[in-house]
């Protein structure tokens, strides 16, 4: 009986269709193209977020023809179920999507992914590069987890990067490669690289069908780890001046247990290897963010900027030493905030600190384009923040991760985060970014904050019992 009453559920929220109103057409009538780039591992140590360190010159460029998102968050910060999230329009608790194996086609086998509206819509819909979920390195030039019908076209290049990896330097050789703090300055120029490569596929797309609607994702593989990168990049960065991760003693006395993804803190490495690991990886975003300067550049040199809505989003954040914590998969800020940008022509160079999701993304798209937007989508489109990046907007974010046998839920409003682990039986927090925007004190047990508590847990637990269906949550 449970089943049935949860596939009619989900059979009704997933399958029907409204129709969004086309906003803001451009001025020649000609369809929006769509440049939607994703990128993978990137957390917001750029230069447009206020990062003076990291040299992030083109996606700062971008940002100032563009509205930067400063609170974005993702759904889930692990790639496959936070793009699963992203490009399908539902939560993961809605499409099933927990790991790096699931399809999620196997659950939702119906659902219209965004790139497949766009298809469906007479775009032409081309894939280079990774937007459904990859395993990096080792599937660096399949098809991975890839959603055939969604594309006219998809194009996996495979550069040096993938054929010298024995090459590789791992600083925690127990760990395999693609969760490793691992890293390679190469020879040889950005071309002869993956993401180079992808570069070079996506422009030659971009002169082919300049004059039809087009819908091209660009998916980026740096700097998600290993962190490879021709030396020209890493010699930017002196490694005795990266800044690490500001730290307090006794930091984790007050938080969960199920909340540490990383441990021991820092797997045990010393600071000058961490410094080694930040400043590799700080090397590949510089290396990605040239290879974002030359599709900018081809959009300018084509005349397709000022027709052009680009897009760009990493799939989760990443820790780098915050809380001992490396890499992604926790609920700190780090690991669930992302940057996000959006670039519709004739609007930008703005900042909006409201809270947004990935899962904001379809909507917004489907409604800039004018396209019929599946009523299944779980997220608000972003449109009227584009317009007015302060307008009035009440929507918190809400983000999980799974822990052995148990799940995270965290919501993130603009003021506070609050996490439940285990529904709150294996812990619980709650941070105050108005004072404590480290996440260093957890006020969670603190009497004084007992009715934000049950407040931010009412709402955690609602948007809980929305997603697997009040019914059956009842029974």
């Amino acid at each position: 009986m449970k089943n049935k009453i949860i596939f009619s559920v989900l059979s009704v929220f997933i399958f029907g269709a409204a129709i969004a109103s086309p906003v803001d057409k451009p001025k020649s009538n000609k369809k929006y193209n769509v440049l939607f780039i994703a990128i993978d591992d990137l957390n917001n140590d750029l230069g447009c977020y206020g990062n003076a360190f990291v040299k992030s010159p083109n996606i700062d460029r971008l940002a100032a023809r563009g509205v930067r998102f400063d609170k974005a968050y993702n759904q889930f910060p692990l790639c496959s179920p936070s793009r699963t999230s992203l490009l399908t329009g539902t939560r993961p608790d809605v499409n099933g999507v927990y790991e790096l194996q699931t399809h999620f086609r196997k659950n939702l086998p119906d659902v219209v992914t965004l790139p497949q509206l766009f298809k469906n819509n007479d775009y032409y819909s081309a894939r280079v590069g990774k937007i459904f979920h990859y395993g990096v390195p080792g599937q660096i030039g399949t098809n991975g987890l890839d959603d055939s019908i969604s594309w006219n076209v998809r194009i996996n290049p495979i550069g040096r990067d993938k054929a010298e990896e024995a090459l590789i330097k791992n600083l925690t050789p127990e760990r395999h490669l693609g969760s490793a703090l691992a890293y390679r300055a190469t020879g040889g120029t950005d071309e002869e690289q993956t993401d180079g490569l992808i570069v070079n596929e996506a422009i030659k797309i971009l002169e082919e069908k300049k004059d039809e609607p087009l819908f091209l994702a660009v998916g980026f593989f740096r700097p998600h780890s290993p962190y490879v990168a021709p030396q020209k990049y890493f010699d930017l960065y002196d490694e005795n001046k990266v800044p690490l991760a500001k730290e307090k003693e006794n930091d984790l006395a007050d938080v969960p247990e199920a909340a540490l993804f990383t441990t021991p803190p820092h797997w045990g490495l010393d600071e000058q290897k961490r410094r080694e690991a930040q400043r590799a990886y700080y090397a590949t975003v510089s290396f990605m963010d040239a290879q974002v300067g030359r599709l900018l550049d081809a959009l300018d040199r084509l005349k397709l900027s000022e027709n052009t809505i680009i897009v760009l989003w990493s799939d989760h954040g990443y820790n780098l030493g915050q809380h001992g914590q490396w890499m992604k998969q926790s609920l700190f800020e780090n690991s669930a905030r992302v940057p996000l940008i959006i670039s519709v022509p004739g609007q930008g160079g703005k900042a909006s600190s409201r809270t947004v999701e990935l899962l904001d993304i379809y909507p917004t798209l489907a409604e800039l384009c004018g396209l019929p937007a599946p009523r299944h989508l779980q997220g608000k489109s972003l449109t009227p923040l584009l317009k007015n990046p302060s307008a009035t907007w009440d929507k918190p974010a809400f983000t999980q991760v799974k822990r052995k046998d148990i799940m995270g839920r965290s919501i993130r409003t603009e003021r506070w985060r609050y996490t439940e682990w285990d529904e709150g039986r294996a812990g619980v927090e709650l941070y105050d970014h108005q004072n404590d925007k480290d996440e260093f004190t957890n006020l969670a047990n603190d009497s004084k904050y007992a009715e934000t508590v049950k407040d931010l847990s009412a709402k955690l637990r609602k948007n809980y019992a929305v997603n697997k269906s009040e019914a059956v949550i009842k029974e």
